[in-house]
């Protein structure tokens, strides 16, 4: 298809309709794209600002923000001037088989490795790890076999995310997206006044507005905020699942920004609150502030609220991110197969409990794997939001790319690269090396959160409640 014009906008070239059987609303596509990017990334926001400083976390948001918006402008004008309707079909007309594979893999290691990090974050939340942790159940109800970690997850996995994994079309979760948003608006709301509370108080401290690169700060350390708001901000993988369902890609392209600027203004508060409340101190992880925070009782109330608020966003992202991955897996292992996954029960089926089952054992019993998963979703991520859209607008199959275009494309490839250059090899290596403790280290953390678990039992029970087997097998660990 020939552009209709020239220009970067929503008009070049003019995106054909598409028919659907029924099409998605556009504030429905809105709550969607924006639970698509405010997953587990926003957490790390308040880190970003500790290492940059304020205005250039700031600009960098901004930037990051403007580049994905533009980089899924590419995908939905290159997709409407092709035959495809996913991203690895729209791959493959650029690059052939490697390149929809290479799209599959990203989305399976991206997508799957969320899922699971979800499941450990909301079993943390809900369960704690031993007794230096307790998890909310733990603390409001004491320890029972119904609030430990495998059968609390078990009960979230059946009871919430089952039900939502089960809708066959995107639009049919717009209501639980609305109310993922909505819990992470509360999030920000009351950061923002435990924040304000402590600066009244003058219990903050003055935040950085530059980088700071003395007491041994490396200049590289900078590059590594770049990956983290890059994942903060990938959606891609739900692109044309959400934008098909719109029919108008000029619908979708509305809805993308809309969402974005509400996720950046979302991050941007988040981390400037959040930096204001936790200083230096502020972990790579702020719910780990929060767990370690103490005083009044309004302010462990507001804390218990704080997690529990973020645990149940995560658990309704969950059905959007299985999504996407239900559709690559089954696009991977089936692409001969008619008709399409979501009209065949069978296929449906086996994959949906296939992932719930796979991600909630892996959640139970891989406890290391968020330092597999940092680094792994981190590069992948990137891939998807970035690298492939800016690789697709470089070939420019169709001829529709100008040169504006392939400026800005140029820029997504380089800014994706060089950081990891940078900063994710060397920390890549530093991983690699420390691997031998890391294993060691979970050994014992999951060893300990065992006889912790078990002394808090017998403290509270009776010994007497206590199997004698169970004693000796926890004994001989």
């Amino acid at each position: 298809m020939a552009p209709a014009n020239s220009g970067t906008g929503a008009e070049a070239p003019l995106l054909p309709d598409i028919v659907v059987g029924k099409r998605a609303s556009i504030p429905g596509a809105v709550f969607n794209v924006a639970t698509s990017i405010i997953g587990a990334g926003i957490m790390s926001i308040p880190a970003t600002l500790k290492v940059l400083g304020v205005f250039p976390a700031f600009v960098l948001i901004a930037v990051i923000a403007f580049l994905v918006d533009i980089s899924v402008e590419f995908m939905l004008r290159f997709t409407y001037s092709g035959e495809s309707r996913t991203y690895a079909g729209l791959m493959r007309e650029s690059f052939g088989k490697a390149g929809s594979v290479a799209v599959q893999i990203a989305v399976m290691i991206t997508n799957l490795g969320c899922l699971i990090i979800y499941l450990i974050i909301i079993g943390d939340v809900l369960s704690g790890k031993g007794v230096d942790h307790l998890g909310v159940l733990q603390e409001w109800f004491g320890i029972h076999w119904w609030n430990l970690r495998p059968v609390a997850i078990l009960f979230i996995v059946v009871f919430v995310m089952l039900p939502l994994v089960l809708f066959r079309r995107v639009e049919s979760l717009w209501l639980s997206s609305a109310v993922s948003v909505f819990l992470a608006v509360v999030f920000v709301g009351i950061c923002s006044v435990m924040a304000i509370t402590a600066l009244v108080k003058g219990e903050t401290i003055t935040p950085r507005l530059v980088p700071q690169l003395d007491n041994g700060t490396s200049f590289f350390n900078l590059f590594t905020a770049v990956p983290v708001i890059v994942t903060a901000f990938t959606f891609h993988f739900n692109v044309h699942a959400i934008g098909v369902e719109m029919g108008k890609p000029a619908d979708m392209l509305y809805a993308v920004k809309i969402a974005l600027v509400l996720c950046a203004a979302i991050y941007f508060s988040i981390g400037i609150f959040g930096y204001l409340l936790f200083g230096d101190s502020t972990m790579d992880d702020i719910l780990v502030n929060f767990d370690q925070s103490s005083g009044s009782a309004i302010n462990l109330l507001l804390n218990d609220v704080v997690r529990l608020s973020y645990a149940f966003h995560l658990m309704l992202v969950f059905p959007l991110l299985n999504f996407s991955l239900r559709t690559n897996i089954d696009e991977f292992l089936f692409s001969t197969k008619k008709p399409v996954l979501a009209a065949n029960n069978k296929r449906f089926l086996v994959l949906t409990f296939a992932l719930l089952a796979l991600a909630y054992v892996a959640a139970i019993a891989i406890p290391s794997i968020w330092y597999f998963f940092q680094f792994m979703g981190s590069t992948s991520a990137v891939c998807l939001a970035f690298i492939f859209p800016g690789a697709i607008a470089l070939r420019d199959i169709h001829g529709i790319s100008t040169a504006r275009d392939k400026i800005i494309a140029g820029i997504m490839v380089t800014l994706a690269v060089k950081p990891f250059q940078f900063s994710y090899l060397p920390q890549f290596c530093n991983i690699l090396q420390r691997i031998p403790q890391y294993i060691s280290a979970d050994r014992k953390s999951y060893h300990s959160g065992i006889n912790s678990w078990l002394l808090l039992y017998t403290h509270e029970k009776g010994s007497r409640y206590i199997p004698q087997e169970m004693k000796l097998c926890i004994r001989d660990m």
